[in-house]
């Protein structure tokens, strides 16, 4: 695997983790606080919850990323101290 391929996949997956933490704040901040203990209230908490799990999912994507681009970094670094 080439280095340039590393870093562009840890940069995919850290653009695409930082996609959905936007996305399910989005959504979290357009909701509306559910007013009663109805089946409506339910499905709104139940939607809620999703975006928080949604985001937390995106936190984990975007450090899965980072360190995929750390690892790509010392790599590239041990390479060039070798080299020279």
């Amino acid at each position: 695997m080439q280095i340039d391929s590393i870093l562009s996949s840890g940069l995919g997956a850290f653009q695409a983790g930082q996609q959905r933490i936007d996305q399910a704040a989005g959504a979290v901040a357009g909701a509306s606080l559910p007013a009663a203990d109805t089946s409506q209230a339910v499905a709104e908490t139940v939607e809620l919850t999703e975006q928080l799990v949604q985001m937390k999912v995106g936190e984990h994507q975007a450090k899965a990323g980072v360190r995929l681009l750390q690892t790509a970094d010392e790599v590239l670094g041990t390479l060039i101290n070798t080299k020279a």
